[in-house]
């Protein structure tokens, strides 16, 4: 259960029991589903970022998991990445361990073969001909897939319901001229997901978390102060001028001789995206940070640039290091966590993190009455803080 001191989230505290023999099944009904899911904290009906581009390669399988559902990817033999559960639902076996041809994936247990794009069975090799059985009507769970940026994304669809007929295109990163580098780097937090997301938008960790001689000090802590706005499914720290306090922005300034400005959207389920603007250079990058379990979440940061002056190899080193410090602070924050903790979140600077969790009980509770979703927002805000 994460729990703050005005903010209360449940999250479920043990897996359901294990079934007693390898033929009986839980009997749970979508409601059921729903609740259980619900209680992990997890947000339905959103892509997710599931793997790197790289990691599936020639007609190979990839396994991957995202928000405790086990998922099987891989490319056909024209190009289309899929997914599918990775579960052959006759035994359970996970079909990453069979065999995949271009078109089908053939369970390495009792060789049911299913079509990669649907999940839909095309033959079980046990069948006689006076077996009555409708092999049309077996399907293993699908998930639509789509490739950007150098990531596999997958719409995780709640578990017991139906697909809609339309799905949103999946996210990608805006850029802003034909020529840029890009770059991607990843890190696990070992936290819910809730506690991943809040730390990626905090806006007073950085004097102390990321002290660096590249970026900023403890000793350069100083009175900010931002406007907010809302956006669909998120907030925007309204365009603006970066701090002050730290070396890129002033060597970007520098290179132009034009101002710097910044703008900073969150939008749920999990995505901070950046833009930052001088004269004709740019700098763009998106952050995720996914749940792929209840107690392990992924960030993975894409970033694209037409600064000249920034070689790849440096800002590589450079995000390593950020992550990293992001990293250890979440693993020495979950010894403390252990112990089930009250938590607290404060204004102003807190109040980005009481916003998540407003917009994510109230789309849940849209979904749940079919009434539009509630905005914690009612107009531009201005927050004020010290980092």
């Amino acid at each position: 259960m994460l729990r703050y001191v005005g903010v209360y989230y449940d999250a479920a505290e043990s897996m359901s029991e294990a079934t007693p023999t390898i033929l009986q099944q839980t009997n749970a009904t979508a409601a059921s589903e729903a609740e259980h899911d619900a209680d992990l904290g997890f947000l339905w009906d959103f892509w997710y970022p599931a793997l790197r581009s790289t990691e599936i390669v020639d007609d190979r399988l990839a396994a991957a998991m995202l928000l405790e559902v086990p998922l099987v990817l891989g490319r056909t033999s024209d190009g289309k990445a899929f997914a599918m559960r990775d579960s052959c639902p006759h035994r359970g076996i996970p079909l990453s361990y069979g065999r995949f041809d271009g078109k089908t994936v053939e369970c390495s247990y009792h060789g049911w073969r299913f079509d990669a794009c649907s999940g839909q069975c095309v033959e079980i090799p046990s069948l006689t001909s006076q077996d009555k059985l409708r092999v049309d009507r077996i399907f293993a769970g699908h998930y639509p897939c789509e490739e950007h940026d150098g990531y596999v994304w997958v719409y995780m669809h709640a578990p017991g319901s139906r697909l809609g007929e339309t799905v949103p295109a999946a996210p990608k990163l805006a850029t802003f001229s034909a020529k840029y580098k890009i770059t991607r780097l990843a890190c696990d937090l070992p936290a819910h997901v809730d506690h991943g997301i809040i730390g990626l938008m905090d806006p007073a960790h950085g004097p102390f978390v990321h002290q660096s001689w590249f970026w900023r000090s403890r000793g350069s802590i100083h009175e900010k102060q931002k406007q907010f706005e809302p956006i669909p499914n998120g907030f925007r720290m309204s365009p603006h001028s970066p701090s002050s306090n730290s070396l890129p922005y002033q060597l970007l300034k520098k290179q132009t001789g034009e101002p710097v400005t910044t703008t900073i959207d969150f939008i749920l389920p999990n995505r901070r995206l950046e833009e930052i603007r001088s004269g004709k250079l740019w700098f763009t990058s998106q952050t995720t940070v996914t749940p792929v379990r209840r107690d392990l979440c992924r960030i993975d940061f894409v970033a694209a640039w037409n600064l000249f002056f920034l070689p790849v190899p440096v800002f590589r080193m450079l995000g390593r290091i950020f992550l990293r410090q992001d990293q250890e602070t979440m693993i020495q924050q979950a010894e403390g966590l252990k112990h089930n903790p009250h938590l607290m979140l404060i204004d102003d600077a807190d109040r980005p993190a009481k916003w998540y969790f407003a917009l994510k009980a109230n789309l849940l509770e849209s979904r749940r009455t079919g009434a539009p979703v509630a905005h914690p927002m009612s107009g531009p805000v201005t927050l004020r803080w010290r980092s």
